[in-house]
Parts: C-alpha cells; sequence; structure tokens
C-alpha cells in the first residue's frame, strides 16, 4: 500500500522504528509540515537522514529508505515554538520524492514488507538474541539492564532488533547502516557482531589495566626498597654523591623561608629530580630549575639607612648637580621614613650619554644601604627576556628581572633598568608592554615569571630606569615612569666635575698624589678636546693625560708641569675649532636635540633656474618636510615684506641640512628654515654665532618648542651669542645657568616678523 507522507529532513540524526525523538521547531516550514500531517496524513511523517554535510538538499541525493512516524505529543511553546514527540513505525522504500511549488519536500512510500521466517528459527533466534544480550549486559559496566524489559515478551525479531540497537548503538552513522538493512534477520547478525566486538575490545581493556595495576605496584615495591636501602646506607654512611646531593636539596629547601605552596612545589621538583634517569635530556632543566628557586632571596629584605643628612652627604659627596633626582630620593626615604608602608617609586632618569646616569643610580643604592643590581634592555626585542621561558622549552632561562634579583640578593635592591628606550618591538613580541608590569606598583607585588611560575612580590624593589629620549616611549609605559630630566653640563660645571670628582678619583685609583691640572687647562680640554652635554669623553682625556703623566713617572720624570703651553704633547692637535660657521647668504644655525644633548643643526638654502619645485635633503622626517612646506608657503604670502621679487619663486629651491645620515625630525626648525630661504633669495647674511628655534605657522606666528635648556647649552657650546627663542619659552629661562645667560642674548619673538627685522638691522655684509 503506497502512501503520500510530508518529509521532515534529519541532519546526520537517526530515527529508527519503535524508537523515540523530540524535535523543536521554529521556521514556518517545518510548522506547516506538522499543520499538514496533522490534517491531511493522520499525524504521520516521513523522516529521513541526511548523511551529506552539504547544506543544500538536492533530492536525487536522499536515501531510498526512511522511516514511517507518527506524531504522539505536540507542544505549543510561549515562544512560539513547536515541540513534537515523533514516534517510529517502521521502514519504508522511497519511491518518489516530490518538490511542489513550496518548500515542502514529499514523498511516495510504501512499507518495507515483513520477510516470513519459520516459527522454530524466529524462536530460537530470539533466544539467542536475549542470553547473548544479557551477557554482553553483564560484562558491560555502562550498560542498563532496562534493555531487557523492553524486548520482555515482544516475539517480533523486527522489532527486536530496532529495540537493541536503539539501546545498544550511540554512533549515527552505525546506526544509519542499520536503518538501511532492510533484513531483520541480517540485522540480527549485525547486532551479535556488534556485541561479539565490544566484548573483545572490554577484554584487551582489562588486561592492560591488570598489566598496568601489576607495574604500578612493582614500582611501588621498588621505591619502598630503594627508600629502605637509601635509610640503611645513611646508617651505615656510604650514601652516592647523587644521593647526598639530593639530600642537601631537602635540607637547604627546609631551611628557606618561603609560603607552603613555594616550598611544595619545590620539594615536588626535588622529587622529580631524584627519580629521573640520569640519561634523561630534562635532568639538567630540572636541576637548574631547583637551583635558581633556592637561591631567590625569598622574604630576604636589607634594612635601609635612616639618616636622611647623612643620605644627602654622599649623593652629594659623589655627584655634582642633579638636584632633582637627589631631593626626590630624599622625598621618598622621608616619607618611608614615617609609614612603612609606602610604595616604592620607578624614576627615570632622562638625560644625554655622559651625565652620570647609570652611576647616580649605584650611589642611590650605596646611600640608603641596599643591594645594587643593573640590566641593560637595549635591543631588547624579545619579551621573554623580561618575563622568562615557559619551562616547557629545552633551553628556559628565567627573565631578566627575577635573574636580577637573584644576583641582587635581596628582595628590595635599587634594580637599575638601563636603557629603556633602546628596546625593539616585531613578530617576537613587545617588551616594552611586558615591562608594565614589572613597573605598575598596583601589579608588580603579583609578579609572575613564566620560568619560575609562582607569584613574586617585586613592590619593595626601587626601580630607576634611564634613557636618553623618551619621545618614542609607550603612553602606557611613561604613564607608570616619574620622568627626572638630567639636562648637560656647562663648562663651569664641567670643570667642577673634574676639579673635585673626575681626577681625585683616578689619582687615588692609580696612588698619584701631585698631579694638578690648570683651571684654565681644564677648560681648554673642554673646549677644545669635547663637544657634549656629559662629561663621559671628558673623562677619557683625563684618563689619557693620567696615563701619559704615569709613563713618565716610571721613565724618571718626576716633575710635570702642565699648561696651556705643553697640553697638546699629552692630547695631540686640537680636535674642534672655536669658530662654528661662517656669516654666508642662505646659511642659517638652527637649535636640535640629539640622543646627545643640545646641538647646532647648520641649515642651507640655494635656488637655481626650474620650474618652481621644492627640493629637500638631509633625511628630513615628516613633520621637518611640513615645516619646510609651510616656510615656504608664508614666504610667498609675504613676499614683499622680505624684499623678494615674486618671479624668485620660478626657481627651484633646495633646502639641505648636512650629516645625511642622521635623521632630523620635527617642527622646531620651522623659524630657522624660513630665515634660510629668506637669506637665499633676499641676499640677507646671519651672523654665525645666531642661532634660533621656534615652530612656524602659516600666519607667521612662532609657536613654542620643548629641551630649551639642553638647545642653549649645545648653542653654548658651540660658541652662539644670540638666539631666537619663542616668547612662550620665556619661563625656561629660569633654568639656564647665570653663566650661560651672561654670555647668551635671548630674543623673545611671538611673530616672524621680529625675526626678520632685528636680522635686517643688524645689516650684515
Amino acid at each position: 500500500m503506497k502512501l503520500n507522507l510530508p518529509v521532515i529532513i534529519l541532519n546526520g540524526t537517526v530515527l529508527l522504528p519503535n524508537a523515540e525523538l523530540k524535535l523543536e521547531f521554529q521556521d514556518e516550514i517545518s510548522k506547516n509540515i506538522i499543520d499538514e500531517s496533522e490534517l491531511f496524513h493522520d499525524k504521520k511523517i516521513l523522516v529521513v537522514t541526511k548523511t551529506s554535510l552539504d547544506e543544500n538538499i538536492l533530492i536525487n541525493e536522499l536515501p531510498k529508505i526512511a522511516t514511517i512516524t507518527k506524531i504522539s505529543r505536540k507542544l505549543q511553546l510561549p515562544n512560539g515554538n513547536v515541540r513534537v514527540t515523533l514516534r517510529g513505525i517502521s521502514r519504508a522504500n522511497v519511491i518518489n520524492y516530490l518538490n511542489p511549488s513550496t518548500d515542502v519536500i514529499e514523498s511516495i512510500v510504501e512499507k518495507v514488507s515483513e520477510e516470513k521466517i519459520d516459527d522454530d528459527i524466529k524462536s530460537a533466534t530470539i533466544r539467542k538474541l536475549c542470553n547473548e544480550l544479557d551477557i554482553y549486559i553483564k560484562k558491560v559496566p555502562y550498560m542498563s539492564d532496562s534493555v531487557m524489559s523492553l524486548i520482555s515478551g515482544v516475539n517480533e525479531i523486527d522489532k527486536i532488533t530496532d529495540i537493541i540497537v536503539n539501546n545498544l548503538i550511540t554512533d549515527n552513522s552505525k546506526k544509519f547502516e542499520y536503518l538501511m538493512e532492510s533484513n531483520s534477520m541480517k540485522r540480527v547478525e549485525m547486532v551479535l557482531c556488534d556485541m561479539y566486538r565490544e566484548e573483545q575490545l572490554l577484554d584487551i581493556e582489562e588486561s592492560i589495566n591488570i598489566k598496568v595495576k601489576n607495574e604500578l605496584d612493582e614500582e611501588q615495591k621498588r621505591l619502598y626498597i630503594k627508600e629502605k636501602i637509601k635509610h640503611l646506607k645513611s646508617e651505615l654512611g656510604e650514601l652516592s654523591t647523587f644521593e647526598i646531593e639530593v639530600q642537601y636539596l631537602k635540607s637547604k629547601l627546609e631551611d628557606l623561608n618561603v609560603p607552603i605552596n613555594i616550598k611544595e612545589k619545590i620539594l615536588y621538583e626535588i622529587d622529580r629530580y631524584e627519580n629521573m634517569s640520569s640519561l634523561s635530556p630534562e635532568i639538567s632543566m630540572v636541576r637548574g630549575y631547583i637551583d635558581f628557586m633556592l637561591n631567590l632571596p625569598w622574604n630576604k629584605y636589607t634594612t635601609d639607612i635612616e639618616d636622611l643628612n647623612l643620605i644627602k652627604n654622599h649623593l652629594d659627596k659623589n655627584h655634582f648637580c642633579l638636584d632633582e633626582a637627589k631631593l626626590r630620593i630624599i622625598e621618598y626615604l622621608a616619607v618611608k621614613k614615617e609609614s612603612n608602608d609606602v610604595d616604592s617609586p620607578v624614576l627615570c632618569l632622562v638625560g644625554p650619554p655622559g651625565v652620570g646616569k647609570t652611576t647616580f643610580a649605584k650611589s642611590i643604592a650605596n646611600s640608603i644601604g641596599r643591594n645594587f643590581v643593573k640590566i641593560s634592555l637595549g635591543g631588547v626585542d624579545d619579551e621573554a627576556i623580561i618575563k622568562g621561558h615557559i619551562r616547557t622549552y629545552l633551553g628556559s632561562l628565567p627573565g631578566k628581572i627575577m635573574d636580577g634579583i637573584k644576583r641582587a640578593g635581596s628582595s628590595n635592591p635599587v634594580f637599575l633598568i638601563d636603557e629603556i628606550d633602546k628596546m625593539c618591538n616585531n613578530y617576537k613580541g613587545d617588551p616594552a608592554s611586558a615591562l608594565l608590569e614589572v613597573l605598575d606598583i598596583n601589579q608588580n607585588k603579583y609578579f609572575k615569571d613564566n620560568y619560575v611560575e609562582e607569584e613574586y612580590d617585586l613592590s619593595k624593589v626601587l626601580f630607576i630606569t634611564t634613557a636618553n629620549d623618551i619621545s618614542n616611549l609607550p603612553d602606557a609605559l611613561k604613564d607608570r615612569l616619574e620622568i627626572i630630566h638630567i639636562d648637560g653640563y656647562t663648562e663651569l660645571e664641567k670643570l667642577e666635575i673634574t676639579k673635585n670628582y673626575i681626577i681625585p678619583k683616578y689619582c687615588l685609583q692609580y696612588g698619584l698624589k701631585n698631579i694638578k691640572i690648570s683651571d684654565e687647562d681644564i677648560l681648554n680640554i673642554i673646549k677644545f678636546y669635547t663637544k657634549e652635554s656629559g662629561v663621559r669623553e671628558l673623562e677619557r682625556m683625563i684618563l689619557k693625560i693620567i696615563r701619559k703623566v704615569i709613563t713618565k713617572k716610571v721613565l724618571g720624570n718626576k716633575k710635570i708641569n702642565l699648561t696651556i703651553k705643553n697640553i697638546d704633547e699629552y692630547l695631540g692637535k686640537k680636535i674642534y675649532n672655536s669658530e662654528v660657521l661662517i656669516s654666508e647668504v642662505g646659511l642659517v644655525n638652527g637649535l636640535c636635540f640629539t640622543n646627545y644633548g643640545g646641538d647646532i643643526i647648520p641649515i642651507e638654502a640655494n635656488y637655481y633656474e626650474g620650474a618652481g619645485n621644492l627640493i629637500f635633503t638631509g633625511s628630513l622626517g615628516k613633520v621637518m618636510t611640513e615645516s619646510v612646506k609651510i616656510a615656504l608657503s608664508y614666504i610667498k604670502a609675504n613676499y614683499k615684506n622680505f624684499n623678494i621679487d615674486y618671479s624668485m619663486f620660478k626657481n627651484d629651491i633646495h633646502i639641505n641640512i648636512p650629516n645625511i645620515d642622521i635623521k632630523k625630525e620635527g617642527p622646531s626648525a620651522g623659524v630657522a628654515i624660513t630665515t634660510c630661504i629668506i637669506s637665499a633669495l633676499s641676499n640677507l647674511k646671519v651672523g654665525s654665532k645666531i642661532a634660533m628655534t621656534g615652530e612656524i605657522t602659516l600666519r607667521g606666528n612662532v609657536m613654542g618648542v620643548g629641551r630649551i635648556k639642553e638647545k642653549v647649552i649645545g648653542a653654548y657650546i658651540n660658541n652662539i651669542d644670540t638666539i631666537f627663542i619663542p616668547h612662550y619659552n620665556l619661563k625656561d629661562l629660569d633654568d639656564i645657568p647665570d653663566e650661560i645667560k651672561e654670555k647668551i642674548k635671548f630674543i623673545p619673538v611671538k611673530k616672524y616678523d621680529d625675526i626678520y627685522n632685528y636680522l635686517k638691522e643688524l645689516n650684515y655684509e
């Protein structure tokens, strides 16, 4: 008998006859199928299982055997969905799938006819199935015996096999094979084969479990005997070197003042090390980890010196100037003296090379009685160098922070992190971000190194960082730092440092008593043999003199005088001349700030017949090239004020800043570039001892810039006597040493016209 039934297609789910399946529908098409089944098909639906993963339904690829089901329960849910329970009735051969104009698929089916089986064969088969199923249920621990009650009294092989399969088989692909097999006797064979196979697998698992248990028993027995032998050897004094080593590690752990979780972690690693084979590639890694953990200064703290006057005198004795940095340290110690719970600050000493940032950090440690440790992050491009490697890797190591704490020998050292502005950022990671957790006073109490794997309290560490230029540091990192600028030194400051610090240090080091260098000689060394903001090169020159003095002394010349007449015998010919530039059309001195401090930056301009192009060379950055364009636009708009013939702009104008191997960037050369172009186009000379700084706008306004003090010191070193500065920066002149303000004339300007009018009045020829 043929039936016309609506179709529900299930993806990978199989519904066998004599089984139930609960489904919930929310789409209108499925709801229409349910309604159609109730109204026209006596609640019957054909359930088809689709095995293909393709979402598109191809009628010609649907299976030809499916399950005729009947809706046994239907429930309308509050959210509008429909939940139905389908009861499998029988298998059906699909004669044809129909796809009318709607999205509902219908089918023409007929029930699979049951084959005739002899009564004796049927009874024997049912009895065999029941006996084997009973054995299977008793053997398989996770099988329920409820299936026996389900088939009790059932005399149809077709029905019994479906009930067993539905309760025995969980794999839908396997169930699909049973659904496709319409012959009930063949399904009996399939069920028996599956039960036998599962029983064999269980036997194999059981044998494996027994074998593993026996091996564990043997291992426990071996460990027991080994432990007993160890105690007997200990009584006889016959322990091996390895056993003595393990005992030493355990005794060292007992004396360690660490939290219980840390102690348990180290003990676990010692036990692991003790039971490892000597040929294991991990044994050296485990031993290295144990040594590192045992040697970390857990809960070890040094006591700070509380006499602030003594600390201040120590810092003043060892370092000239650096008043702001000294004051910040004294403030921290004063507050800490009143409240022991104060968080350690994170200082960042910013300044050019040679001004004493590193030695000052070491002096802080010595003055307050703390241990000192230093790491350098110059060129570091891997965050694992800071936070350590995960221990699963061969060759893994702790990070620089935890390694530094171990070397310091205490949990509250002065920790110098040098050159944080030299870190790199690439595919290996972002070390600057990894440093955030270390320097954040709210997080470093719970710092966790990847290698150590346990929290370590860094909140009592006094971190000091150094940098030459912090402009490229991430804002999140700068926010955690207390920036203290250490500016370059003037000639008189360098003179004091040389007389009171450098020369006494090396005389004491080399056992010299009578060496004297006049102030005039020192100033000449500073002026003609060095050109820096710090004193590193100056120190090398002094050391060079002292070496030659020692050499002459050894050779028998005991009377040594150093004067302006013979200083070149020790240092050779002068390296730097007193004059910087000559007055020349199209040549102007700008001021700049580099990693080495302030300096002058000569800017030159020229023009030639062309198409009005603007050319700039000298490795100019984007901001500086924009300054050039702004300067030219301002000059064109006001060419009459600068006595320039407008036809001059038809020429190509070339701006160059020498030293093309050094990248130049920033807007502060705006007024110098403007003056340089005007000088070239109007034949106006600018004096070689005049310099200027300031950003220019299209309206000719002169905007404020940064680093005025460093730029002025650089100009002073290069014999500049007149400087144009933005009016906004007048307040910065308070930071300029008096000796420089006495020798340099500062001209504050608000509009560029002020600069031009001043230069025009000078009327350089």
